[in-house]
């Protein structure tokens, strides 16, 4: 019974049915409705909010495709810029960071799928013909031309919320009547543009942009509502990895103690039928993921010893 005035928490939802989703196509390769894919976060700059620029050289940064694939990553995100503010970084300059390294990545692991992680045209026009096979546009459409490119290469797509925030830009005082009701029109809307435009249905993937665009409520709303997405059909992509709302939700300023409260995030956002995402921990999140699909019946132990002997 709830105090007089309180309200009663809602039961735990079951697992979401995750052949309400359509097959997922990326780099050719074809991914069933309940397979769950990581996202393997490479980045070439240095000033990283996590890891301050570990693997902005390019050996530490093939040691860590190499090391991520091993783990069991399926995508490599390859990302020149910082998302938040700091030192600006030209067009030029993003694609020196990015598509050099995806054509070296490429011709070393050319089974790999390559992801970018960019707003602009030019940078994914640059790392598409270097070999890149998904762009992820975290920025939600501030370059529409975007999307062409991906119809142009054939490529997969990440439509995300941002809010209409510009890039690298942190939000102020942001306010949405229904949080998940913006993010889901402005996905779809970019989801739907991109088809259009060419790209294929079965590689298109949407994103709630968590902290893009959303203070810490807005991004544990959107993580307690993501059936809505999962609903919509479209695969859904979180990336959850050492982020602020988690941060600050456990008071924890410091990125690189986030691992717990991320792992978390994960399981949760996995039972509510996310299929990709997108990590720093590869090792760690590959556990969880498969923890919950042995829970949720969809993937048997590994060993069966217990009891037997």
């Amino acid at each position: 019974m709830t105090e007089p005035g309180s309200a009663a928490m809602p039961a735990a939802p079951g697992p979401v049915n995750a052949r309400r989703s359509t097959p997922l196509v990326l780099g050719g390769r074809s991914f069933a409705a309940d397979e769950r894919l990581i996202m393997a976060i490479i980045n070439r700059t240095p000033d990283s909010f996590y890891d301050s620029g570990a693997t902005f050289a390019d050996d530490a940064a093939l040691a860590a495709a190499d090391a991520a694939l091993e783990a069991g990553a399926h995508i490599l995100d390859i990302g020149g810029v910082k998302a938040g503010p700091g030192v600006e970084v030209d067009p030029d300059e993003e694609i020196a960071r990015t598509a050099g390294f995806i054509a070296a990545l490429h011709e070393r692991h050319p089974e790999a799928i390559i992801s970018v992680d960019t707003w602009r045209a030019a940078v994914g026009r640059a790392a598409c013909s270097a070999g890149a096979t998904v762009i992820n546009d975290a920025w939600g459409g501030v370059e529409p031309e975007l999307a062409e490119v991906a119809a142009q290469f054939g490529v997969g797509i990440v439509c995300t919320h941002a809010g209409g925030q510009r890039p690298r830009t942190r939000p102020h005082r942001v306010a949405y009547p229904d949080v998940m009701t913006d993010v889901l029109d402005r996905v779809l809307a970019l989801a739907d543009h991109a088809e259009s435009l060419g790209v294929a249905r079965e590689s298109i993937i949407i994103d709630p942009g968590h902290d893009f665009g959303k203070n810490t409520r807005h991004s544990l709303e959107v993580t307690r509502r993501l059936t809505e997405m999962v609903e919509t059909g479209w695969p859904v992509l979180v990336s959850l990895s050492r982020k602020d709302f988690v941060g600050e939700t456990l008071d924890i300023p410091v990125p690189a103690e986030r691992l717990t409260g991320t792992l978390a995030a994960t399981a949760i956002s996995a039972w509510l039928g996310a299929r990709i995402f997108r990590v720093h921990d590869v090792a760690a999140t590959r556990q969880v993921l498969e923890m919950v699909d042995a829970i949720a019946g969809v993937r048997q132990p590994a060993v069966s010893r217990r009891g037997l002997a």
